[in-house]
């Protein structure tokens, strides 16, 4: 086993929550936007993203088999990888605003699909899951020093 694999499992989720958080201030930025992008002729609104995150992890049958079979398998990345951002598919809300320059003939405003309130429970779980890589990490880092101090 390598022993930084603990520093190397948090630092990739501490680099993941982060483009999260990232991802959920953008959405929560462009919440008002209506002219994100100009598609066909026409501008359309800000579409939510979202992260994509996949796990570098091995089952436990497959680290098992490999220790049996020789294999060394520990000094593999391990962690977690933002795989892509993707938008959100769900339906844009219309609002009755004459007024607005982007309303159509009848007066609505094709508004994003971004609900803050759901940006807010997405940002605390993102700030929650880095807080709690961040302890993963000091703990990883105070067991090396206390091996350290067993040599003295």
């Amino acid at each position: 086993m390598k022993i930084t694999n603990g520093f190397d499992i948090s630092a990739s989720a501490l680099t993941a929550n982060r483009m999260r958080m990232d991802v959920i201030s953008s959405n929560v930025a462009n919440a008002e936007t209506t002219r994100a992008a100009y598609v066909n002729g026409e501008y359309v609104p800000y579409k939510r993203k979202m992260v994509v995150m996949e796990s570098n992890e091995q089952s436990f049958s497959q680290i098992f088999n490999n220790t049996l079979n020789g294999n060394d398998a520990s000094s593999k990345f391990k962690g977690v990888n933002v795989t892509k951002i993707i938008e959100d598919s769900s339906p844009t809300k219309l609002v009755y605003n004459p007024s607005h320059p982007d309303a159509n003939v009848d007066g609505y405003v094709e508004m994003p699909n971004v609900d803050i309130a759901t940006e807010m429970v997405d940002m605390i779980a993102a700030v929650r899951a880095y807080e709690s890589n961040v302890t993963a990490l000091n703990a990883t880092k105070s067991m090396f020093m206390k091996a350290l101090e067993i040599g003295k």
